[in-house]
C-alpha cells in the first residue's frame, strides 16, 4: 500500500447519436483530456474520510445525494478486501454536474483508478468499468455504459448500446468549441419525452433512424479530413434533435449566433433540454473568437478542443 495515490479521468462530450443509442442506433463520443477530475487517496492512522466539493466528512455520513459513491467505495474495499483500512480522499473535478459532460462517470472512474493505485492492484480496462457501473447504475438506473467508457478513453468511441466499444481514427484539422449555457440538463426528462414522441408521433422513428445514419456519416467524415460535411451532418443532427424536443431556447440562440459568425455546424450535446452546445469551426482561431461571441452573450464557460489531438489506438487500458 501506497502513502498516496492519484487516479484521474476527464469529460467526455456525445458528437453523434444522443438519444437514438437508447433505440439501438450508433453515437459517437469523444474525450474532453483538458477537463479533468483527480481523485488523491492518502494514508491515515484512522478513520474513512472524503473531502469534495458536495461533502466533507466520513464515508458512513455521506448523504443520500452521494449514496452511488458510498456504495463504489464500499465495493472497491470489499473486493480488494480493505475494508477497514483508513484513508483520506479528495475528489476535485473541473467537470460541470448535469451537463451531460460525464461527470458522475468521471468521478467513478477516477475513484477506482485511485483506489488500485493506493492498494497496488492491478486493473484491467474491463475490471474498471465493470466497477464503474456500480455507482452509475445506482445514479442513473439503467446506464448505456457510454460515459464510463468514454470518460475512461483517451481515444475517440463508437458506441452502439450492447455491444463493446470500439475507438475509431480520426483525420480532422476542426476545432470544436464546447459551450456551458449554465443551465442544468434535464437528461431523465429528455429521455422519457423522446419516448413519449415515439409513442405518439411516427416522425419521431424518422428523426431517430436520421440522427443513426448522421452518426454512420460522421464517422467516415472524422476518417477522411472532410469538416465541411461534418458541419451539415450536425446541422441536421440538431434539426431532428430539435424536432424531437429536446432542445432549448438558450441553446437554439447560441447555435445560431455560431452559425452567424462562420461556424461549420452546431449542435446540443448530451440529454438537452439545457447542459452544453458544441461547435465545428476550421482553425483555432475561429474557435477563439466563436467562443467569445458566446460567451459575451452569456456563455457560463467555454472551452475549445483541436480535433487532431484525438489519436486512434485499436486496444486501450
Amino acid at each position: 500500500m501506497l502513502k498516496t495515490a492519484m487516479g484521474q479521468s476527464h469529460a467526455k462530450i456525445i458528437f453523434f447519436g444522443e438519444h437514438s443509442v437508447v433505440y439501438g442506433q450508433p453515437a459517437i463520443c469523444l474525450p474532453v483530456s483538458k477537463i479533468k477530475t483527480s481523485v488523491t487517496i492518502t494514508a491515515v492512522n484512522t478513520g474513512q474520510t472524503i473531502q469534495s466539493r458536495y461533502f466533507t466528512g466520513k464515508l458512513s455520513a455521506m448523504p443520500d445525494s452521494q449514496t452511488g459513491i458510498q456504495l463504489l467505495i464500499r465495493t472497491i474495499l470489499t473486493e480488494l478486501k480493505q475494508e477497514a483500512t483508513p484513508f483520506a480522499m479528495q475528489i476535485e473535478s473541473a467537470i460541470p454536474a448535469e451537463r451531460g459532460m460525464g461527470s458522475s462517470a468521471a468521478t467513478a472512474i477516477a475513484i477506482i483508478r485511485a483506489f488500485f493505485h493506493f492498494f497496488e492492484e492491478p486493473l484491467s480496462h474491463s475490471e474498471l468499468l465493470r466497477l464503474a457501473d456500480v455507482s452509475e447504475q445506482y445514479i442513473h438506473g439503467n446506464p448505456s455504459g457510454l460515459d464510463a467508457a468514454t470518460t475512461s478513453s483517451r481515444f475517440p468511441i463508437w458506441f452502439v448500446r450492447g455491444r463493446r466499444p470500439q475507438t475509431i481514427p480520426i483525420k480532422q484539422n476542426a476545432f470544436l468549441v464546447i459551450a456551458d449555457t449554465g443551465i442544468l440538463g434535464q437528461t431523465g426528462l429528455a429521455v422519457q419525452y423522446v419516448k413519449n414522441r415515439l409513442a405518439q408521433d411516427p416522425q419521431a422513428e424518422l428523426a431517430i433512424e436520421h440522427l443513426g445514419q448522421n452518426a454512420k456519416q460522421a464517422r467516415i467524415c472524422l476518417a477522411n479530413g472532410d469538416a465541411n460535411t461534418l458541419g451539415h451532418l450536425m446541422n441536421d443532427t440538431q434539426k431532428n434533435l430539435a424536432m424531437l424536443g429536446v432542445s432549448h431556447p438558450l441553446i437554439d440562440q447560441y447555435i445560431k449566433l455560431a452559425l452567424d459568425s462562420g461556424a461549420l455546424g452546431a449542435k446540443l450535446t448530451g440529454g438537452g433540454m439545457g447542459g452544453c452546445l458544441i461547435v465545428l469551426v476550421n482553425n483555432q482561431t475561429h474557435a477563439q473568437k466563436i467562443a467569445t461571441v458566446l460567451q459575451q452573450n452569456g456563455a457560463v464557460q467555454t472551452w475549445t478542443e483541436p480535433l487532431r489531438s484525438l489519436k486512434h489506438k485499436g486496444d486501450q487500458r
